[in-house]
C-alpha cells in the first residue's frame, strides 16, 4: 500500500506534529519544510519518516528548542559554533546567515557547529549557498557515536556514512552534488527497514562480513555494516569518509570515532564558502560553469538514453512530479506517523491510496 499526501498537507501535517510535542512553531515550520522538501526531491530517507525519532529525542533531551547558535570562536573569515543540541536544520540556517557575509567579504569563509541536531539533506543548505551566488561545500560526521561502515576486508564498522555536498551558480540553477562517502544512507536503510523491504545487492553486509540483502542487519546486535562508496573493496570511497571524519570533528571540536563514553549522538559540521566575484570574478566563473554543463550534456548518448543527465536532474524531475500528484509514503513511514499523531492527538491529513 501506498499513501499520498499533497506537498502543502504534509508539510503542515509535519508542523502540527512538532507543536503538539511542544516545538515553538517558528522552529517547527523550519524542520517540517526541509524534512518535506526532501520527500518532494525524492530524499525520503531525510523525509518525514524522522519525525518519530526527533520526538523521541525531544522527550530525551537529545535535542533542545529556542537555544542559541553560541560562538566558540570567531575571525573575519572564521566561525566556529555549538549549537547547544538545537534542532539541525534551525541552527543551519543561523549559521548559513552569518557565514554568507563573511564569505562576501573575505572571499572564504569556513564554519563549524558541533552538538547539533540531525541537519537532514546536506544538498538543501549548499543549495542555499548557491543561490546566492556562492559556492559552497558541507560534510558532517555523526560525533563517533554512530559507526556504520567498515574498511576494506574488516567485518566491524568504524566510521559513519559521512555525507558531503558540493553546490556552484552557474548561469540557471545551481549545480548541486549531495552523496554519502558509503554505499547507501542509513536513512535508506531505515527506509527499507520499516517497509519491511529487502535492500539492493552491494549495500550491505552482515556482521561476518558476508553480502546481505536483508536491512535488520543495521538495526539488531550484532550489527552489520554499510559498504564504502565505490564497493567492498573501495580504498576511495573509505578514504574519504575517513578523512572528512578528522576534517569535520577535528575543526568542529566534536569527536571522531571512537567517542568518549559522554559523546551524544548528534551532528558535527564543517561548511566552507567561496565568493566567486573576489577570485577572479563571477562572470568567468558563472561563463565556465555553463560551458562545462552544455559540453557534458552534448555527448553522444548510448542506445535506449535518451539525454545526459547530471546531479541533481533527477531530483528536480521529482519535485515536479510530486508536486503534482502528492508525495508517497510507504505504509511502514505512514503507520509511525499515524502512530504519533495518535499519540499526539493531531487531526490526519487528507490522503489518496493505492
Amino acid at each position: 500500500m501506498t499513501i499520498k499526501i499533497a506537498v502543502a498537507d504534509l508539510q503542515q501535517f509535519s508542523s502540527t506534529l512538532l507543536q503538539a510535542a511542544d516545538v515553538p512553531k517558528s522552529e517547527a515550520d523550519i524542520v517540517a519544510e526541509n524534512l518535506v522538501s526532501s520527500n518532494q526531491r525524492g530524499h525520503d530517507s531525510h523525509g518525514v519518516v524522522r519525525l518519530t525519532e526527533y520526538v523521541e529525542q525531544l522527550r530525551t533531551g537529545e535535542l533542545v528548542t529556542g537555544v542559541e547558535l553560541v560562538t566558540v570562536s570567531e575571525s573575519p573569515s572564521i566561525l566556529a559554533t555549538d549549537a547547544k543540541f538545537g534542532f539541525g536544520m534551525v541552527q543551519a540556517v543561523k549559521l548559513i546567515d552569518r557565514l554568507l557575509p563573511k564569505g562576501r567579504e573575505q572571499g572564504i569563509a569556513c564554519g563549524t557547529m558541533q552538538n547539533c541536531g540531525h541537519v537532514g539533506r546536506l544538498g538543501e543548505w549548499v543549495e542555499r549557498v548557491a543561490k546566492a551566488g556562492l559556492a559552497g561545500l558541507m560534510a558532517v560526521n555523526d560525533n563517533g557515536v554512530l559507526q556504520c561502515v567498515a574498511p576494506p576486508g574488516g567485518t566491524q564498522p568504524r566510521i559513519s556514512t559521512n555525507p558531503i555536498a558540493i553546490a556552484v551558480p552557474t548561469g540557471n540553477q545551481p549545480l548541486v552534488l549531495d552523496i554519502s562517502t558509503s554505499a547507501v544512507a542509513n536513512g535508506k536503510l531505515l527506509i527499507k527497514h520499516k517497509a519491511d523491504e529487502p535492500c539492493p545487492p552491494g549495500w550491505l553486509l552482515d556482521a561476518n562480513g558476508n553480502p546481505t540483502t536483508d536491512p535488520a542487519v543495521r538495526f539488531r546486535d550484532p550489527r552489520g555494516t554499510i559498504l564504502p562508496m565505490g564497493g567492498e573493496q573501495s580504498y576511495k570511497g573509505f578514504g574519504i569518509g575517513l578523512l572528512f571524519d578528522v576534517l569535520v570533528g577535528g575543526l568542529s571540536g566534536g569527536f571522531c570515532p571512537p567517542a568518549k563514553k559522554s559523546a551524544s549522538l548528534t551532528n558535527n559540521v564543517l561548511f566552507v564558502i567561496w565568493n566567486p566575484e573576489r577570485f577572479v570574478g563571477s562572470r568567468h566563473f558563472l561563463g565556465e560553469a555553463d560551458r562545462l554543463i552544455e559540453y557534458v550534456r552534448s555527448v553522444r548518448c548510448k542506445p535506449g538514453v535518451d539525454k545526459i543527465r547530471l546531479s541533481g536532474d533527477r531530483s528536480s524531475q521529482t519535485m515536479q512530479q510530486r508536486l503534482a500528484e502528492g508525495i508517497p509514503l510507504d505504509k511502514g513511514t505512514w503507520k509511525a506517523l499515524v502512530d504519533l499523531a495518535d499519540e499526539l492527538s493531531v487531526d490526519f491529513p487528507v490522503i489518496t491510496g493505492s
